[in-house]
């Protein structure tokens, strides 16, 4: 309710400052002399309030006739009249027009709008002073000689303010939400009668403007063409509003531009008012050519309007040629916004079908349509790729989940307790796969073998490096029990066809129960951890060199008697890294083992005091470890 009634008060107020303020300035002269900027208020009030603006509108310029001292007759039908006319220049405004790409709230934001709102103020400019002029003409006899005169003063009058006011009101509403939007109806039945309304409202008015310009006009003509034009008005603003309305707060280049042509002309028609206004001006013309000052007024207003449509011509001439040329193929290339989703293909056959009417064009324009269709071509081909490389990253994956499970499965799954030893491994890769491995089992009643390798580099080739060194040894330890001369043989068949040049670490012991000795070989792997004396020590032995790199190389057998505790393990191990880049390092790998008093298994708590150094950081190479432990009788 508070919104209609400042929408009522506003054209109100604003009626009887205008209205009343230059009939004081006029030196309290009627009857469309001088200046009466306050008729195009009633232009703007509807358009931009609705019915309730043209309303606040008629009601204020009531009250102003009164006390201009119109009689209350000619005022009500006046302001009936005046309310009429308001309210048509909004539902003119709302109409749905052929070629009308959209209906917005009321804004000059391109040419179309631009040519609609000047029919608009011609059309009711002309219903206006031809309906006033028979009013004038009917309920005061004495203004008869001047009668084309009232016509035209009203006319020019309602053009110039109403142009002033609606450049500046609609600039305001953009500023500020005080429209009036109306409803759409769903009421399309009577469309071909409103249309046949609107022809006949255009048709009466021109005619009814032939016998004011020839002077053959009188009572029964005058009040016939009044009662006609206005029935025929009353009955097309029953015209209900069918059009779907484009609700839109940002702005756009076409309105950037169109403001700065809307402050020129509003500037031509200020001073063009100025001008008509000034009498020290109209004196002296008046003193110079043999015309009267009232004809002197209207020739000046008349000048400006001219004056003003030099200018308008060229300058709406060159505002539609940017907005063929720039502004609409600006406007279709920002619909790429709505085709636009992430990791989704562009729907380029409607996008491409719209930059196609400009890529020929041999001007920014083309090299931006051009630009545009390479960037959706482009960016498609680009997703299809991503897209084929996702599902072969898939594919990779369940492959690579295969490949976790059948090594996972070709290492040792559970430790070996019997009444001599009992024997455990753990391994970890740092991707899906690795190249660290170990295994043990027994090859007779006597003799157990254990093996840890670790293959260079990580993932799928020291995987399947490793898993090949694993298979290899169990064929080889199966005739060959001496570990030195087993890895002699291994080490030879690695260094065939390595055309990538992959080595491996690799320590092998053969454990005899029956004799408590520990024969082992090393091939370039970490020394193992011994504890005698209960306490753990570093084994000193021949680091021996890699497999894969030299053919036919000696590696030694050492052996020692183990009568307590052997831990084996890889470089992953001691070189777990943590947040500050430090290395859990073999010092702290031997004083956890030292520390370690439990005579349960330690791997799981020495992987718990691993963790607890690392904490979130990345582990970046493979980790395994193999644990060892004799029982005593």
């Amino acid at each position: 309710m508070n919104d209609k009634l400042k929408q009522i008060g506003i054209p109100f107020i604003l009626m009887i400052i205008f209205n009343l303020g230059i009939y004081y300035l006029n030196g309290w002269q009627n009857f469309g002399e001088g200046l009466s900027p306050h008729v195009g208020l009633l232009l703007i009030s509807g358009l931009l309030f609705g019915p309730y603006g043209a309303l606040g509108s008629a009601l204020g310029t009531f009250l102003c006739d009164l006390v201009r001292g119109y009689s209350l007759t000619i005022s009500v039908l006046s302001e009936i009249i005046g309310f009429a006319i308001s309210y048509l220049a909004y539902k003119l405004w709302y109409g749905n027009y052929k070629g009308r790409l959209e209906i917005t709230r009321p804004k000059l934001n391109n040419t179309y709008n631009i040519i609609l709102f000047i029919v608009i103020t011609l059309i009711c400019a002309l219903l206006f002073s031809v309906l006033n002029g028979k009013l004038f003409y009917l309920f005061y006899p004495d203004t008869v000689p001047i009668h084309f005169i009232i016509e035209t003063r009203y006319f020019l009058n309602f053009i110039n303010s109403a142009f002033v006011f609606g450049i500046i009101g609609l600039w305001l509403s953009n500023k500020i939400d005080f429209v009036h939007i109306p409803k759409k109806s769903d009421n399309e039945s009577k469309e071909k009668v409103y249309k046949i309304l609107g022809i006949l409202l255009l048709i009466t008015m021109l005619l009814a403007a032939v016998p004011d310009y020839g002077n053959l006009l009188n009572n029964y003509i005058a009040a016939f063409e009044l009662i006609v034009i206005t029935a025929i008005l009353f009955a097309y603003l029953t015209k209900p509003i069918t059009s779907d309305i484009m609700i839109k707060n940002s702005k756009s280049i076409p309105e950037e531009i169109m403001n700065i042509f809307h402050l020129a002309i509003l500037f031509i028609i200020i001073i063009g008012i100025l001008i008509s206004y000034d009498h020290l001006l109209i004196t002296a013309i008046d003193d110079f050519l043999p015309i009267n000052a009232n004809e002197i007024m209207i020739s000046m207003m008349i000048l400006v309007d001219i004056l003003l449509l030099i200018f308008f011509i060229p300058s709406f001439s060159v505002l539609k040629y940017i907005e063929i040329k720039v502004i609409e193929p600006i406007i279709s290339f920002s619909k790429i916004e709505d085709f636009i989703h992430e990791n989704e293909k562009i729907e380029s056959d409607k996008l491409v079908g719209i930059y196609s009417e400009y890529v020929n064009e041999e001007t920014e324009i083309g090299t931006l349509a051009r630009s545009y269709t390479d960037l959706i071509n482009f960016n498609n081909s680009y997703i299809e790729n991503i897209h084929e490389i996702e599902g072969e990253k898939e594919r990779i994956k369940a492959e690579l989940n295969i490949a976790t499970r059948i090594q996972a499965a070709n290492l040792p799954t559970e430790a070996i307790v019997n009444d001599d030893y009992i024997v455990n491994g753990y391994s970890k890769p740092a991707k899906e796969v690795g190249g660290d491995f170990f295994d043990y089992y027994p090859i007779d009643e006597d003799n157990l073998v254990i093996v840890i390798g670790d293959a260079s580099g990580k993932g799928v080739p020291a995987a399947i490096l490793a898993m090949i060194t694993q298979v290899m040894i169990k064929q080889l330890i199966k005739s060959e029990v001496n570990p030195s001369k087993a890895l002699y043989l291994l080490n030879n068949q690695l260094c065939e066809n390595n055309s990538e040049s992959m080595f491996l670490t690799l320590w092998l012991g053969v454990y005899n129960t029956a004799t408590g000795k520990l024969t082992f070989s090393n091939a370039g792997h970490n020394p193992p951890l011994i504890k005698e004396n209960d306490i753990f020590e570093y084994l000193n032995i021949d680091s021996g060199i890699v497999l894969g790199i030299m053919e036919d190389f000696d590696y030694t057998n050492e052996e020692i008697t183990l009568t307590n505790e052997l831990v084996v393990y890889t470089d992953g191990i001691t070189d777990a890294n943590n947040n500050d880049n430090e290395m859990y390092g073999e010092n702290r790998l031997l004083n956890f083992f030292n520390e370690f008093k439990s005579d349960n298994d330690p791997i799981r708590p020495l992987l718990n005091d691993i963790h607890g150094f690392t904490q979130d950081a990345e582990q970046f190479d493979d980790m395994t470890l193999l644990y060892l432990k004799i029982k005593e009788d």
